[in-house]
């Protein structure tokens, strides 16, 4: 488990990359829309972020004062430094599927398959209202499925199958495939751990 350290470093790292790198380009390649003329907005989930040029500071849109998380900044970072988010193919693939996501895989079941399950398995109601307060769309796969975009070039889809009488509930949650080609296998398990736990809050 990465500690504090870890994502200091890696903030100051991606800061440190991206700082040389022209304001327009990387609103080009991102899909970020500008709010000034050295700041980023970035809409994620159900908050916006504002991002400074070129010392990439985060503030919340709303509550100026109000922390973000360390990890949340630094999957963001990453995707602001990823190439141009190719276009979607449409072809949705698990978790597994991803180039190098094996020795991620557990941590990403810990992170977003379970807690999806316990949480919302036996509340497939909940699971829909929460997912409601984020507009994510509602599509037809398993019990109850939801497809969301994250950030512009990153879309995925939660998909539940309820607890009955003889089975568990089960959980899945898929990507585009050209998920690998923007973020690491370990920042895509945080960013679907990310989605996963914004929705548990909402439904509290």
């Amino acid at each position: 488990m990465p500690r504090i350290d870890d994502y200091i470093n890696a903030r100051e790292i991606a800061i440190e990359a991206l700082a040389p790198l022209p304001f327009e380009d990387i609103l080009q390649r991102t899909g970020f829309e500008s709010s000034s003329e050295n700041s980023f907005l970035i809409p994620f989930l159900d908050r916006t972020y504002l991002v400074s040029y070129p010392q990439f500071e985060f503030s919340d849109q709303i509550e100026g004062d109000k922390k973000i998380p360390l990890q949340e900044q630094v999957l963001i970072l990453h995707y602001m430094m990823a190439p141009a988010a190719p276009p979607r193919t449409r072809q949705w693939i698990a978790y597994r599927e991803i180039p190098g996501a094996a020795f991620y895989f557990d941590a990403f079941v810990k992170r977003a398959v379970e807690p999806l399950k316990k949480v919302f398995g036996d509340n497939l109601d909940a699971f829909a209202r929460a997912a409601q307060k984020l507009h994510f769309q509602k599509i037809e796969s398993g019990d109850l499925g939801f497809e969301c975009r994250v950030l512009p070039g990153i879309p995925l889809r939660l998909i539940l199958w309820g607890t009955d009488d003889e089975f568990p509930a089960e959980a899945n949650i898929l990507f585009d495939k050209n998920i690998g080609q923007i973020l690491s296998p370990e920042d895509v398990a945080w960013l679907a751990g990310m989605v996963v736990y914004r929705l548990m809050a909402l439904a509290r």
